[in-house]
């Protein structure tokens, strides 16, 4: 026979586990895309959490029903820590003016090689796309990713 204080704290844990559980799922909300009424704009990767090295591939998408503006080729994708610190900017020669139509989407891929051409370390690390709408005004939207070993 079972303790009884031994039940009850396995019951406990059970709980908790699925609270935490339930927690988690609308915290951590996997979907990146969701298409809106006006300007927006949607970073999509096919995950989060990435080894080291691994290649990530990134969507810039323009969720919204009006057209967007980008100051350079790069759809104003910058990867930085959390810090804020630059760690990639893909750099496409020539500045061009790109631009993105409702529902259009652009892909890059980052090798985790950082602009100095060292490899980026393990940790956290948000993606960010930033362009202008029809009115002027700045759409910017981002995510964080992780890189493990």
């Amino acid at each position: 026979m079972l303790a009884k204080s031994l039940i009850l704290f396995i019951g406990i844990g059970v709980v908790a586990g699925l609270a935490f559980g339930l927690y988690l799922i609308d915290v951590k909300n996997t979907s990146q895309l969701v298409f809106v009424e006006g300007s927006s704009i949607s970073i999509v990767t096919e995950k989060f959490d990435f080894k080291k090295g691994e290649e990530i591939t990134i969507r810039i998408v323009n969720s919204g029903t009006a057209q967007l503006t980008f100051s350079d080729a790069s759809y104003g994708l910058r990867i930085t820590g959390l810090s804020g610190i630059l760690i990639f900017a893909p750099w496409i020669s020539g500045e061009v003016i790109s631009s993105l139509e409702p529902g259009d989407e652009i892909i890059f891929s980052w090798d985790q090689i950082k602009n100095d051409g060292d490899a980026a370390l393990e940790g956290l690390y948000k993606i960010s796309a930033k362009g202008i709408d029809n009115e002027g005004n700045n759409v910017e939207k981002f995510i964080t990713i992780t890189i493990w070993k």
